[in-house]
């Protein structure tokens, strides 16, 4: 009756078929794959054709040319019909009762596969491998720009498959396939804390400050103390305050090259002086006073000299 519908060569089969979901059969849980329910007179023509195991199909959707991969699981469907998980109907834009172009293929075995999940809260689930891998049991085949559904936790996670080798669409059955993730669709990139103008600003003045001027070193510039703790007769002055510059003897001038003033008290300005020497007008003495004080400082008495043979006598007759 349907052999007229297949075509193509002896060795190749071909066949369309109206699509409906798999839950119209009551097998809701062909969802968790992508094996498809197909009528029995598709095994006869696969069996007169000899098609290898696993068999698996090209499905095609002749009005907007979408296809995919898939495998089959049973041989029960009504003629005419074939029954398909709801996400795969969805990613080749069909409807129900659409029309589905079924073709038998061959895929190379994958080695590599590149997936990206819709949501980061697939990353949140406790062991996201160990859920792929069982998810992926269920499957044939994966084609390059699939999205599939992973059923977890009454949740279900949609991933799509970015990237397949060695070819866009490889066979998953009995294979060591490596899995890499890219960052989920809703991923955002924590963004850089970024200073605020005043903060910029703040930080450009600090940068500007001009170096802070180091004093330089200037001698004999410290203050005077006396010995015996009493105050200095006059301030000391600086080498390079002006009074000591005007009597210096580069800035001098006549009188053999020294200027020299008096000042009230008989003293010789710019020079340091402790105390002053008066002459005594009673024995023509230069003695030392102190600015301070008049008083002459009290003279050390003198010990006597040592005189032999200067003792007292004294009799051994008592």
């Amino acid at each position: 009756m349907y052999a007229d519908n297949y075509h193509g060569d002896n060795s190749t089969f071909e066949q369309n078929y109206r699509c409906y979901p798999v839950s119209f059969i009551e097998k809701a849980h062909l969802e968790k794959g992508d094996k498809v329910i197909m009528p029995p007179s598709a095994l006869d023509r696969l069996a007169y054709l000899q098609i290898d195991y696993p068999m698996l199909f090209e499905l095609i959707n002749p009005s907007t040319g979408k296809l995919t991969h898939c495998g089959v699981l049973e041989f029960i469907a009504d003629e005419g019909i074939i029954y398909l998980p709801y996400w795969m109907m969805e990613n080749m834009l069909l409807q129900e009762g659409d029309i589905v172009r079924v073709k038998n293929a061959s895929l190379s075995k994958g080695t590599y596969v590149k997936l990206q999940p819709h949501t980061k809260d697939f990353l949140d689930v406790s062991n996201p491998k160990a859920i792929l891998e069982k998810t992926l049991r269920s499957y044939s085949c994966l084609t390059s720009g699939d999205t599939i559904m992973v059923a977890y936790n009454n949740k279900k996670f949609y991933i799509d498959i970015v990237e397949t080798k060695p070819s866009s669409a490889i066979c998953i059955i009995e294979t060591d396939c490596e899995v890499d993730f890219a960052p989920p669709l809703d991923y955002k990139e924590p963004e850089k804390p970024v200073k605020s103008t005043l903060q910029n600003k703040r930080s450009l003045e600090v940068d500007e400050e001009p170096e802070k001027k180091i004093p330089r070193f200037s001698p004999f510039t410290g203050s005077g103390k006396r010995l015996d703790g009493k105050g200095l007769a006059q301030p000391v002055v600086p080498i390079s305050s002006p009074v000591l510059k005007q009597h210096s003897p580069e800035n001098a001038s006549g009188n053999n090259g020294s200027n020299v003033s008096s000042t009230s008290n008989g003293r010789k300005s710019g020079k340091l002086v402790f105390g002053s020497k008066t002459e005594d007008a009673s024995n023509g003495k230069l003695k030392t006073t102190s600015k301070e004080s008049n008083q002459e400082p009290p003279q050390k008495e003198e010990e006597p000299k040592f005189q032999a043979f200067t003792g007292k006598k004294y009799s051994l007759k008592g």
